[in-house]
C-alpha cells in the first residue's frame, strides 16, 4: 500500500498551498479518501473527506477556505488550502478508505506518512 503525499511547505499567513497524494496497491472497499491534521500537542483530527461519487465534507475551521478534490484516473486526491492561517499548522495525513465517510470520522485503513504545513 503506498499513499504518496506531497505539497506541504511553509508559507505566510494569508496564503495558499495545495497537497496531492497519489494512492495505490489496496483492496478498494468503499473509496472514501482524506485528508488529516496534527498540530503540536494536538489529536489528530479530520480535515476533509471525499467520498468515491464526489461528495465532500469539511472540518468546520476550513469550510470555505479549503477545498478537495480527486482525480480517478490517477487514484490521486488533493486538498486546496486558501487563506492560510497559523492555527492551520501541522502534519497533514492522506487517508484512504475512511470509515464512516465523514470529516469527524478518526478510522481510516490506509495512511501516507504525512507532510508538514507551517503558516506563520
Amino acid at each position: 500500500v503506498q499513499l504518496v503525499e506531497s505539497g506541504g511547505g511553509s508559507v505566510q499567513a494569508g496564503g495558499s498551498l495545495t497537497l496531492s497524494c497519489a494512492a495505490s496497491g489496496y483492496t478498494y472497499r468503499n473509496g472514501c479518501m482524506g485528508w488529516f491534521r496534527q498540530a503540536p500537542g494536538k489529536e489528530r483530527e479530520g480535515v476533509a473527506i471525499i467520498d468515491s461519487d464526489g461528495s465532500t465534507g469539511y472540518e468546520d475551521s476550513v469550510k470555505g477556505r479549503f477545498t478537495i478534490s480527486r482525480d480517478n484516473a490517477k487514484n490521486t486526491i488533493y486538498l486546496q488550502m486558501n487563506n492560510l492561517k497559523p492555527e492551520d499548522t501541522g502534519v497533514y495525513y492522506c487517508a484512504a478508505e475512511v470509515f464512516p465517510c465523514r470529516s469527524y470520522s478518526d478510522y481510516a485503513e490506509h495512511w501516507g506518512q504525512g507532510t508538514q504545513v507551517t503558516v506563520s
